[in-house]
């Protein structure tokens, strides 16, 4: 006679539900952390190919140097976003998970141990480029006081539908890629109306970061959100 060896499912369930506690406890020693030191910190997520480094290229090139910032990137292999990042003259620090299994996020623990090679002292904004992907990195809390995600124009409108935790949980999302609009059939008011059903009132800002279109308006509300910080540091 063969053991029972009882409901798989509700094992699975048990250790989803410990690592997720884990993380979060991690999560919250960063967020401590961070405001100790008084740096801004935002979680940038994404499927892949959605421009989130060319985005953030451009956002460093135009809050540099009167903010001072860095960024740490995860990516399964390679420095290519790293590089790419590196030349705006932010300090960059590159994460690649295949080196502990080929994660498909950014757990608080890697944050931590990434943070420790970074002069927190020196920064305003820590900008962390999360794994591309639209499901993972939603659910891991990495310490940031907020999160931001990018969605092009070439992806499909049913992305933040199809997706919602995601979107439901961050605090902006970026409309990329509207300079190929005329180029493409795609219905940018159904995007953005699926968005707003998932996370009504959520700020969408519609960017082209290859143009420039839109990206000032991006920048100011991050821009804010940064003095906001620096304000409490102050006190």
């Amino acid at each position: 006679m063969k053991p029972v060896e009882g409901n798989k499912s509700t094992r699975e369930v048990k250790v989803v539900t410990r690592v997720l506690a884990v993380n979060e406890r991690m999560a919250e020693q960063n967020r401590r952390r961070f405001a100790e030191k008084g740096v801004f910190v935002i979680n940038v997520m994404s499927s892949p190919g959605s421009g989130k480094t060319t985005t953030l290229q451009k956002t460093l090139e135009r809050i540099m140097p009167g903010i001072r910032a860095a960024v740490i990137v995860g990516d399964v292999s390679t420095t290519h976003d790293a590089d790419r990042l590196a030349v705006t003259g932010a300090p960059v620090v590159q994460v690649n998970t295949d080196a502990f299994g080929g994660d498909c996020h950014l757990a608080a623990h890697v944050i931590e141990k990434a943070a420790d090679a970074i002069d927190l002292d020196a920064i305003d904004l820590l900008i962390i480029e999360n794994v591309g992907n639209l499901v993972c990195p939603a659910e891991f809390d990495i310490g940031e006081d907020a999160r931001v995600v990018v969605l092009s124009v070439t992806e499909g409108e049913d992305k933040p539908v199809k997706y919602p935790t995601m979107f439901r949980l961050c605090d902006a999302a970026l409309l990329n890629k509207i300079d190929l609009l005329p180029h493409l059939d795609y219905d940018k008011a159904q995007a953005v109306g699926y968005i707003q059903q998932v996370h009504p009132g959520m700020p969408i800002f519609e960017i082209s970061a290859r143009s420039g279109e839109g990206l000032e308006a991006w920048i100011n509300w991050l821009r804010e959100k940064i003095r906001v910080k620096l304000a409490a540091r102050s006190k």
